[in-house]
Parts: structure tokens; sequence; C-alpha cells
């Protein structure tokens, strides 16, 4: 298999917005942590849509955390 099994990752985290339309999901992803921004849209069921692939490559939680508050305006 080319590169290997796929390690799904799992939510460790995750912030909402005050309107409960966009999230920041805080991502371990085998050893390494990441962060997503996703949007949900009230008028349609499909629930959370990732709004880019995941940033990630951080040592920590917090590592990712605090480059998607630097990175991300509403938070």
């Amino acid at each position: 298999m080319r590169g290997g099994p796929r390690i799904k990752p799992v939510v460790v985290a995750s912030i909402n917005d005050e309107m409960m339309a966009r999230c920041i999901d805080v991502l371990r992803v085998g050893e390494v942590f990441a962060w997503v921004e996703c949007r949900r849209d009230p008028e349609d069921n499909h629930g959370w849509r990732r709004l880019s692939p995941p940033h990630g490559g951080f040592d920590s939680a917090g590592d990712a955390l605090d480059d998607a508050r630097a990175s991300v305006g509403w938070m």
C-alpha cells in the first residue's frame, strides 16, 4: 500500500462562534495535531462543512489552537 495506512483524525476540541455557525476543530492525527475551520448553514441538513483542508504538523493541541486563533478572525 502506497504511503502506508491512513490515520483517522480524532477531534480533541471544538470551539464554536457565538452564532453556532462556525467552529474550529482541533484534531489529533497520529502523533501530531491540526486544526480546521468548519461552518454550517441552518437552512440545510448537511451539518458541518470544512472550509479548507486541515492546517497541521503541530506538536500539541495548544499549538494548533494558538495558530487557529492567529489565523481565524472570529476567534
